[in-house]
């Protein structure tokens, strides 16, 4: 009886495989249109200039660019959970780039997540980008093919076994990537469908902006933040602590377009989505992001009870704030408009992980650099200066005064990050 037991799940698993084999094959083999109207002169031109703004709307510059003399020609290293990954190459160059290919294949590749060698990685966005209307990936299509060739090879799998096998992905993509075109809800108005459109396809916010699963897929709490590579993207809900909800529509307008607004900076990742992508945007499209996102149900993350200014730990990092941070953040926290972050009532220092504070006080950080605020101030490195207790204590001070209140932070916290990000010790 045994026997027969462990041969039929021999067998069902057999046919499991057969059938997931077929399956992907059938997936892999699909395919997607390939015609697009015949355009020339000012028609043509005007398909490809709005073709370019999907593509900054996409922020597509960003990922698949590693050196600023070779746009688009990729090796841009990405640190997944599962190992690093490199972008590749999207020029027009026929040998390394997707200069062979036609509009269905790259519809597969940026819609449906399938490349010339398989399944991609969801590094690259597409479960986003799924929402692409036909006309903006035509359009998207009819640029990329102006994008000058460079031929530049790129061993994009590096992932170690078994997640270098592309073959996988055809199960996570029945599991997480159920994407179509976005499709307008009646019930909204044309700037919030516009903004949801933006916010959910092209510019992918929840690529950063939701925490994932064990298998890399996006959790049912959407838009409420997440730690990436040192890196605390914030919760984008109408939360008031931690989120979006003390922030006006014009916040985040003048955040999206100058890289700062009234409270905040950007730093990291972000400004270097702003310098790329979000500054280029119209400021109607832009306005059309704030009011998707004034939408969103505020996220339940808790408000907990701020330290007293009278402990021991917040005495101390007073005292380190008032030597060493003061000066530019002035003794109130409320640094300077437009420039230096207000750390008064500030969300986003209120945070469950400290992650973002914890890089910036460490490593140092620059603003993003913009045509409306080209001027960037720079955050110093204060890692070569203060021990990890002592980072673990004026953060802690600042997380907790002038209406903040957040957890404590560790010296072994500190520790942490300061290996993560690699930043020089004390």
């Amino acid at each position: 009886m045994k026997v027969k037991t462990i041969v039929g799940g021999l067998v069902g698993l057999g046919v499991i495989a057969a059938g997931y084999g077929v399956g992907v094959t059938i997936d892999l083999n699909k395919h997607y249109a390939n015609n697009s109207e015949p355009l020339s002169g000012q028609a043509l031109e005007e398909k490809i200039a709005r073709g370019a703004y999907v593509a900054v709307a996409s922020d597509c510059v960003a990922c698949h660019t590693s050196d600023p003399h070779k746009p688009f020609a990729g090796g841009y290293k990405i640190d997944t959970p599962f190992g690093p990954i490199l972008s590749s190459n999207i020029t027009s160059d026929k040998e390394t780039g997707i200069g062979r290919w036609n509009k269905g294949q790259f519809d597969a590749a940026v819609r449906h997540g399938k490349g010339s060698h398989g399944y991609l990685y969801p590094a690259m966005p597409y479960p986003a980008y799924s929402r692409l209307t036909d006309n903006d990936l035509d359009d998207l299509w009819a640029y990329m093919q102006t994008i000058a060739p460079v031929k530049e090879k790129v061993v994009e799998n590096q992932l170690p076994f078994p997640y270098n096998q592309r073959w996988l992905l055809g199960g996570w993509n029945l599991m997480f990537s159920h994407g179509q075109p976005f499709i307008k809800d009646p019930s909204r108005s044309m700037q919030i469908n516009r903004g949801a459109y933006l916010a959910e396809g092209p510019g992918h916010c929840a690529a950063c902006h939701t925490a994932k699963n064990i298998l890399g897929g996006d959790k049912k709490d959407a838009m409420q933040g997440v730690t990436l590579q040192g890196w605390h993207a914030p919760d984008l809900t109408n939360n008031s602590h931690v989120g979006l909800g003390s922030w006006s529509k014009q916040d985040i307008v003048d955040y999206l377009h100058d890289g700062t607004n009234r409270v905040e900076v950007a730093s990291g990742p972000m400004a270097e989505a702003v310098e790329n992508s979000t500054q280029h945007m119209t400021r109607e499209d832009l306005a059309a992001i704030a009011a998707y996102l004034k939408t969103l149900p505020a996220s339940s993350a808790s408000v907990p009870a701020a330290l007293t200014q009278d402990s021991s730990v917040m005495n101390i990092g007073k005292k380190i704030y008032d030597t060493q941070c003061a000066a530019c953040h002035i003794s109130s926290g409320a640094g300077v408009s437009n420039m230096i972050p207000t750390l008064a009532g500030n969300p986003q220092l209120n945070a469950s992980d400290p992650a973002s504070l914890l890089t910036v006080i460490l490593a140092g950080s620059d603003g993003a650099v913009t045509l409306g605020n080209p001027t960037a101030a720079r955050m110093p490195s204060f890692g070569w200066k203060l021990s990890d207790q002592q980072v673990a204590e004026v953060t802690t001070y600042i997380r907790n005064s002038w209406g903040n209140a957040a957890s404590v932070v560790s010296a072994d916290d500190v520790a942490q990050a300061r290996k993560l990000i690699n930043a020089t010790k004390h």
